[in-house]
């Protein structure tokens, strides 16, 4: 797969269900990195999870934008 099969793959439409978790993947990564940029002191254990929280809605986001219907 190249990358032009990629561009062409994203700009496809996105079925409904990949666009919900789509938007929740974008509402997760969102709220992790707003814990990470907290400007107080946090606890470790909430730093670590918003890091996960980051790291997992940018993924979910990824996949579900790259999903197409079947042909």
């Amino acid at each position: 797969m190249n990358i032009n099969e990629v561009k062409d793959r994203i700009s496809k439409p996105t079925p409904p269900f990949f666009r919900q978790l789509r938007t929740i993947g974008l509402a997760l990564a969102g709220v992790g990195a707003a814990i990470l940029a907290a400007p107080v002191s946090l606890p470790a254990v909430l730093v670590t999870a918003a890091g996960y929280l980051v790291t997992g809605g940018a993924v979910l986001s990824a996949v579900s934008q790259a999903t197409v219907k079947g042909e």
